[in-house]
């Protein structure tokens, strides 16, 4: 089969999909956590149909992968991060969202507004998060390393201290894609380390 197929083409075995599918739903089931498809990495819209069987919905880094999750994955979650959303897109973006994450207490202050009246004029309810800095990654990569030195992704305990979390219901924080579990759990040590006294107020 695979000698038909003209070159270059990108061949998906659907089976292998649809078996690595089947255990990130296991966990979900088993852990009641939400496992999101990360744009990003993975747009193959063709597939979005048998991966919103199985995963809680998709991220997006702006607003056309936004609008693409939402097109093609039905009635699934769309959680929206970027470092800094544009004014003329953010009307667009809340339209299509479900979650949306800021880089900054400047981010969040300048949109608050936006979001209270949107979902006052439509009825929509959007969960609001901001990104935090553990100021600890292990990345061999130093231009690669989200928490590096003068790094601008993430507020730390330092600026978070000074926020007004008001309307935030979520913390996010990253790990580098291509680590294992062992480094999300050491990292994920760290940010209940440093911000414990928030995530009482937090949904997630």
């Amino acid at each position: 089969y695979f000698n038909q197929v003209s070159t270059p083409s990108y061949v998906i075995d659907e089976r292998l999909l649809k078996a690595n599918l089947e255990k990130l739903h296991g966990v979900m089931k088993e852990t009641g956590c939400s496992i999101l498809l990360a744009q990003k990495s993975f747009s193959h819209y063709g597939s979005y149909p048998l991966i919103s069987k199985y995963l809680s919905g998709t991220t997006a880094s702006g607003l056309f992968e936004a609008k693409l999750g939402k097109e093609y994955m039905g009635e699934k979650e769309v959680h929206i991060y970027s470092p800094a959303y544009k004014e003329e897109d953010f009307a667009e973006i809340m339209q299509v969202s479900d979650h949306i994450v800021f880089n900054s207490p400047t981010q969040w202050e300048k949109f608050k507004g936006m979001v209270a009246d949107f979902s006052k004029k439509t009825q929509k309810k959007m969960s609001c998060g901001i990104r935090v800095n553990p100021e600890y990654a292990k990345v061999e990569t130093e231009c690669y390393n989200p928490c590096g030195l003068y790094s601008r992704l993430g507020v730390t305990k330092k600026v978070i201290d000074t926020m007004d979390l008001t309307g935030i219901e979520g913390l996010h924080f990253h790990t580098m894609c291509e680590q294992n579990s062992d480094v999300l759990a050491e990292t994920l040590q760290v940010v209940e380390e440093k911000f414990s006294h928030v995530l009482p107020q937090m949904k997630w």
